[in-house]
């Protein structure tokens, strides 16, 4: 027997669209789910970086500092869902199916409805040079590696669909996970 889903889990590169269709997903639910993005944890890491380096080409590298703080926020995020509010997960894999292990690991026992964000380089590109917040080049390197490995129960195309057209693609999935519940 199954488990409901209690937990959202979207991956996709940068400027692949996964905030706004996180948003737009918490408008057709028909309960209070949270959201929690990578953005979130970055942004709380100190000034200095927190031990993550975004090169000028747009790539990126962690380091042992990163990592430990990026485990102790999903566990905590895990929480949160345990303790009865569902969760969507706004994340990007860097390590592709390794990310999603340490995801795994930390949602163990939960319910989770696991979403590819896919969205071709070329506009994840364009998105990110008319964001103007990011590196040039993060997105385009991070479109397809993302999804190395990683194994989804719903995929979405950011840049054929609408946000809330992915939003409601995901909702039908999340309703026939917990049909079978």
């Amino acid at each position: 027997m199954s488990v409901a889903s209690q937990v959202v889990v979207l991956n996709g590169g940068s400027s692949s669209g996964k905030s706004t269709i996180a948003r737009a997903l918490q408008d057709i639910l028909p309960t209070t789910w949270l959201t929690f993005g990578v953005d979130d944890l970055v942004d709380a890491l100190p000034p200095a970086g927190g031990d993550i380096v975004v090169h000028p080409d747009g790539s990126v590298d962690v380091g042992p500092g990163f990592s430990a703080a990026e485990s102790a926020w999903m566990h905590g995020i895990a929480e949160i869902a345990r303790a009865g509010a569902p969760v969507i997960v706004d994340d990007v894999f860097l390590g592709g199916a390794a990310s999603q292990e340490r995801w795994r690991t930390a949602l163990a026992g939960l319910g989770v409805l696991w979403v590819g964000v896919r969205c071709d380089p070329d506009t994840a590109a364009a998105r990110e040079a008319s964001r103007g917040d990011r590196t040039a080049g993060m997105a385009r390197s991070q479109a397809v590696g993302v999804h190395d490995g990683v194994r989804y129960d719903v995929v979405v195309d950011s840049a054929a669909d609408a946000p809330d057209t992915c939003a409601r693609t995901i909702a039908q999935a999340l309703a026939r996970s917990d049909s079978v519940a």
